[in-house]
């Protein structure tokens, strides 16, 4: 998601992540590997529930990604790393 940025800014799209780390261990992670798009906490994993991406256990999460439109319904939806292109033809 980091390397595809200029695609998805050109695109008007929004990226964020999502784990249930701390915001100050995403502070961490996000200078290490030098991300340039927010991630949110959701230590009690219930944005991850909402969106069934928790893993069998409860408790993991399964890589996702989820295009959501401006009004809240979803265009696309993928477990795993879709290509951006993949991504982005679900904005039509």
């Amino acid at each position: 998601m980091r390397d595809e940025q200029t695609e998805y800014q050109k695109q008007r799209v929004t990226t964020l992540g999502l784990n249930p780390a701390s915001v100050a261990a995403h502070e961490r992670y996000t200078e290490q590997f030098q991300f340039n798009f927010p991630l949110l906490s959701d230590p009690e994993r219930e944005a991850a529930r909402a969106y069934h991406v928790l893993k069998s256990d409860g408790r993991g999460i399964q890589r996702t990604v989820y295009l959501v439109g401006t009004d809240g319904l979803v265009l696309f939806g993928q477990r795993g790393a879709p290509p951006v292109d993949t991504i982005l033809a679900a904005l039509g």
